[in-house]
């Protein structure tokens, strides 16, 4: 199968059209590089390379200030870039419409476009913010929005702001999960009938058969995360990997408002605290406690969490990230 006639690959700049997407905590130089080299878009997530996120400063380990941030993200890119010359991308997630630029971001995107990287990933909860647009757009950069949760609204509001490429999230996806719980199949269709510009699927998807039904929906894309989490490139713990191989949907349990994970010892408690009280704010508690870190980059089973999608049936095999994308795709 070509793509050469494909909007989201012309758009990208990529053999496929297909992007990894920007996990936290599980991506780095070397599983970016190889969605890149591979004919996808690698994308480096916000904590790419074991680095802090604004939110995570309070772990020892990590970088404090902003400009130790920013300059360990620099890094990752830098590291990047040694081992692919083609595309990739960084993620951005966007504060609320209408507020001014962080200093992260602004940082982020001040490096990345001096290393090159013309790619972004933005991530909003509802509208995307103006001013973080205009700047990507006005330094000629490549914006893939995703809405947390994809509303005709939201999308509608990306397209008109300029977005290149849009990504429709369905309730089977890991990670936060959209507040509304429909399906991939129910959201993609909707969101390619109520936009101009190419739609990329999100949700559950982690074999060919997933690729072709996303195809079938409307969709020109496919934006996939979990399934690159059990790949040899994958930063995740080999403890991880395992426990996501030997596990299926009914090893999920809900942990908090936006959050799943398979049933881990902490995940349980978790669980337990939210059926009991669904309004406490366990996302709060779960940052705090590393986030994905402890569970999937450290590989701790019994502290941590591991947050896939709904179709972790499907996964049970280790590939290369090659053979992964040749599966998917050709």
């Amino acid at each position: 199968m070509t793509y050469a006639n494909n909007k989201v690959a012309q758009i990208l700049g990529t053999t496929y059209p297909l992007i990894q997407a920007p996990m936290s905590w599980i991506t780095n130089a070397r599983l970016v590089a190889a969605v890149s080299n591979a004919g996808g878009l690698g994308v480096l997530g916000p904590n790419a390379g074991g680095l802090s996120s604004p939110n995570a400063a309070d772990l020892p380990h990590q970088p404090r200030t902003v400009a130790d941030k920013v300059a360990a993200y620099r890094e990752e890119i830098r590291k990047t870039k040694e081992q692919t010359d083609k595309p990739f991308a960084i993620n951005i997630i966007m504060p609320a419409a209408d507020e001014e630029i962080d200093e992260y971001n602004q940082g982020l995107l001040e490096v990345a476009f001096a290393e090159g990287v013309r790619h972004f990933i933005t991530v909003s909860f509802g509208i995307p913010n103006k001013k973080i647009f205009a700047y990507i757009l006005s330094h000629g950069g490549v914006i893939i929005h995703r809405p947390i949760t994809p509303t005709v609204e939201n999308m509608r509001a990306a397209q008109e702001l300029g977005a290149h490429l849009l990504v429709a999230t369905g309730y089977d996806e890991g990670g936060y999960t959209p507040e509304r719980p429909l399906g991939t199949f129910t959201v993609v269709p909707t969101m390619v009938d109520a936009v101009d510009i190419p739609v990329l699927a999100a949700g559950g998807i982690n074999d060919r058969r997933g690729v072709n039904a996303a195809f079938a929906l409307g969709a020109q894309g496919v934006f996939i995360g979990t399934r690159f989490i059990v790949t040899k490139e994958s930063p995740a713990a080999e403890s991880t990997k395992s426990k996501i191989l030997q596990s299926s949907v009914d090893n999920i349990v809900r942990i908090s408002y936006f959050q799943r994970s398979l049933n881990t010892p902490q995940a349980q408690e978790y669980a337990s605290v939210y059926n009991s009280n669904p309004q406490e704010d366990l996302d709060s508690k779960i940052q705090q406690a590393g986030g994905l870190r402890p569970g999937m980059l450290v590989g701790d089973l019994e502290k941590g969490i591991i947050s896939v999608n709904m179709g972790v049936d499907v996964i049970r095999t280790i590939p290369s990230v090659a053979n992964l994308i040749k599966d998917l795709m050709e």
